[in-house]
């Protein structure tokens, strides 16, 4: 059986390359554009303006109106557009992270007593070494794409 095989040539460097065209590489993302979240958070505020006026549970407006900023990417959006502001922008945005952060760390000491209570040290245990060296890794990372 003979077959014929196809040499690969390398491109000549000296050729001229075509232009890249960006917009089939990354796509410019529709869902976190401008166009399409002001009207998000028009209708978000439209909505509780609108619970509070029919007289509706404060609690009842608050829970749909984070589920309704969750799912939309409403919060992430007005974070990353309030951390455009210098100076002041990127620290407002840390300060507004960081309860979160606390929270997600609470939730992980509430699930580990738990846990020991109902006799899973050993997987606690486990878990907790493999967060820190997470953790670790990640510190690591950050301060070496600092350094480099």
């Amino acid at each position: 059986m003979n077959r014929s095989r196809h040499k690969t040539t390398k491109p000549d460097p000296l050729e001229e390359t075509p232009e890249f065209n960006t917009s089939v590489i990354a796509p410019r993302p529709a869902k976190r554009s401008w166009k399409v979240m002001v009207p998000v958070w028009c209708l978000l505020l439209f909505l509780i303006w609108l619970g509070f006026h029919f007289d509706m549970d404060a609690k009842a407006i608050a829970g749909g109106a984070i589920v309704f900023g969750i799912l939309s990417s409403a919060f992430t959006w007005i974070l990353g557009t309030l951390a455009l502001f210098p100076i002041l922008g990127p620290l407002l945005v840390k300060v507004l992270a960081l309860p979160v952060i606390w929270l997600l760390n609470a939730l992980g000491y509430l699930v580990s007593f738990v846990a020991i209570r109902r006799g899973y040290s050993q997987d606690v245990l486990t878990y907790r070494s493999l967060t820190i060296a997470l953790l670790i890794g990640i510190v690591i990372g950050y301060v070496i794409g600092k350094i480099i």
